[in-house]
């Protein structure tokens, strides 16, 4: 059976682990927006069930979730035209990960690197969940038939584990229930650096808050961030391969494209040949009028919380339409009886 017969669909979530940053932006969020405008049904997750497989502060992840949540929706996620949820609220994720952990081997587990990233040399002290939380991310993909899933250019894998997981179960009892998931990868900035280092991702765990451009961040502190950022003393190159060996210079240039929907040959035909001191005050007003206005309606949706606590429950209600008959069926399949 061909991806065609399933209904196109995207899946993609977030973990509300905190501090949403420009990077969260551009290499997912503002894609999510987008895909809503194309010819797919588009389910967005704050993944609280993967949050917890490192410790949380119970209150802390109470307030990322609904601040994930706010920053969704301030983008320009419309409840009216996406399926908005919280990972916990729809049980059939967590049911079909079981599922899922029976099929999913060893083997392929011990193979994914961003375990060996987060784990470190501490492996042994990890918890079980951040070994096989991709079977449960296998599982809020393909449990709702999903076709197609943005991802970064680090979800690959993951991607690849979740094909491979729903090849298996297809097979394993002679079924073609489970679609093939193509990955998403698209834009200039699908990875965004660290203002301060362009060799390493922009991360809301850097210790310089400088180094990064938050979602809460307003007007002056996203300008003011932008005129500091770490450059080379070289002018801006006319074409891509000048950027090769100059990761800050690059970095900048993919933020500016991925702002304003250009390509990078595009923003270098107009900045080419000019100093970052007249490229850097372009970025800064480009980055304030298109970042500013979700950082304050962010604001005013947590003010009063009871907006967003709405929309995810009207997100649970309309998931469950679509999960419990598949996970229905993945129970008649398998053999449970009663399901």
């Amino acid at each position: 059976m061909s991806d065609t017969t399933f209904t196109p669909r995207v899946f993609s979530g977030i973990q509300p682990s905190g501090g949403l940053t420009l990077g969260n932006y551009l290499g997912a969020i503002k894609r999510f927006v987008s895909m809503q405008e194309e010819d797919y049904e588009t389910i967005y997750c704050m993944v609280d069930l993967h949050a917890i497989t490192v410790w949380q502060d119970p209150k802390s992840l109470v307030h990322n979730t609904r601040e994930l949540a706010a920053g969704f929706i301030a983008s320009g996620i419309s409840p009216e035209k996406s399926i908005l949820i919280n990972q916990s609220a729809v049980p059939e994720h967590a049911q079909l990960g079981w599922i899922f952990n029976c099929v999913a081997r060893m083997g392929w587990m011990q193979r994914m690197t961003q375990f060996k990233d987060k784990a470190g040399k501490n492996a042994q002290n990890a918890s079980l969940g951040l070994f096989g939380y991709p079977a449960l991310m296998a599982a809020d993909i393909l449990v709702y038939h999903a076709t197609h899933v943005p991802v970064g250019d680090d979800q690959k894998q993951h991607l690849e584990l979740t094909r491979d997981i729903a090849a298996k179960f297809n097979h394993d009892y002679g079924v073609d229930f489970f679609p093939m998931t193509e990955p998403v990868i698209e834009g200039a900035a699908t990875r965004v650096m660290s203002l301060r280092d362009g060799s390493k991702k922009m991360s809301k765990s850097d210790p310089s808050d400088a180094s990064r451009i938050n979602m809460t961040d307003d007007a002056d502190t996203i300008a003011k961030k932008i005129r500091k950022a770490k450059t080379d003393p070289d002018a801006l190159p006319s074409e891509a391969k000048g950027l090769e060996d100059r990761p800050e210079a690059r970095n900048l240039v993919n933020i500016y494209a991925a702002l304003a929907d250009m390509s990078v040959d595009q923003v270098l035909a107009q900045y080419g040949g000019a100093q970052f001191g007249t490229f850097k005050p372009a970025l800064a007003d480009l980055a304030v009028a298109k970042l500013a206005p979700i950082s304050g309606e962010m604001a005013r949706l947590m003010d009063d919380v009871t907006e967003i606590d709405k929309v995810l429950a009207k997100g649970a209600l309309q998931a469950r339409e679509i999960t419990a008959p598949i996970l229905k069926k993945t129970y008649e399949i398998v053999g449970m009886v009663g399901s």
